[in-house]
């Protein structure tokens, strides 16, 4: 497995804006001209909240700006360094370790991706929408799930969805804007909302599909544990590749301390990766489900 750590650049990143959310989310945009140019969806930034903490706290990418050189991140704060970041106001500075590890890497035969994202899952499902959409031969379909409230506004989706419930309607308006289907779940009763997993969600659009159609996806997925590991299994069930973004907590991000290893299996053996430089994205029939909480 080849290493990425040569992609990782050090820049002294500046807020551009920061967006407070419900549910405790913020989206921060940092002028970070050369991780900008360099990422890929599925890789992270490794971001200093403040300087009283020395361990850096790790993002997904949301999306990138390689033009403008902004760098976009949906997230959290549920803990000390996250509280910190979102008190960040436009023009302080930041310091912006990435972007790092191995991204998404879809396969050109299967020209209908599906990417499922749940949570502070969502952002790399997004990132990819936007690559899958300026490339512009794909047929991507986003769906996301969130038990808490979206962190933007859901708008009446444009687009007929076969297999999808007629009052299952809201999807994402960035989406929609760059022409990608999108639908979203939850649990909590959300006007428009599946209500429901996101992979029962999925499942109903995959018995929708014609085998040829079905033979034409690849699954991308990225959220809490339970969810991937019901889009590794809803891949198996239709035997269709699936790639995940795992999440795990991390010290040095850069591949050093090994404290984010993951057990795979690989060449018929057990072994241990680095979910940091090694991922997060991996194949999820690799993946050992059994030994990820």
């Amino acid at each position: 497995m080849p290493d990425t750590r040569n992609t990782i650049a050090l820049e002294q990143g500046e807020v551009l804006d920061q967006q407070h959310l419900p549910g405790a989310q913020h989206i921060l945009r940092i002028r970070a001209p050369r991780i900008a140019q360099d990422a890929a969806p599925g890789m992270f930034a490794h971001i200093r909240c403040h300087s009283a903490l020395p361990m850096r706290r790790p993002l997904s990418i949301l999306r990138t700006s390689p033009e403008h050189g902004w760098v976009e991140f949906l997230y959290k704060s549920i803990g000390t360094g996250t509280h910190h970041l979102a008190e960040k106001r436009s023009g302080e500075d930041l310091s912006v370790l990435g972007p790092i590890g191995t991204p998404f890497s879809p396969q050109q035969e299967r020209s209908r991706p599906l990417l499922l994202g749940g949570g502070v899952g969502i952002p790399p499902v997004v990132f990819l929408a936007q690559q899958l959409a300026q490339e512009g031969d794909w047929k991507p379909l986003v769906l996301m799930g969130s038990e808490v409230p979206f962190p933007f506004e859901q708008r009446t989706s444009s687009f007929l969805i076969g297999g999808i419930p007629e009052d299952v309607i809201a999807g994402m308006p960035l989406l929609e804007g760059w022409g990608v289907p999108s639908r979203l779940a939850s649990l909590q009763g959300f006007s428009g909302c599946f209500q429901g997993y996101v992979t029962e969600l999925a499942e109903l659009w995959l018995q929708g599909l014609e085998d040829t159609q079905r033979n034409q996806v690849e699954i991308f997925a990225c959220g809490p544990t339970p969810m991937l590991r019901a889009a590794a299994a809803l891949a198996e069930s239709h035997e269709l590749p699936c790639q995940v973004c795992l999440e795990e907590y991390m010290a040095c991000g850069v591949g050093g301390c090994a404290g984010c290893a993951v057990r795979l299996r690989e060449d018929g053996r057990d072994t241990m990766r680095r979910v940091c430089v090694d991922g997060p994205v991996f194949d999820a029939r690799k993946v050992n489900w059994d030994a990820i909480s």
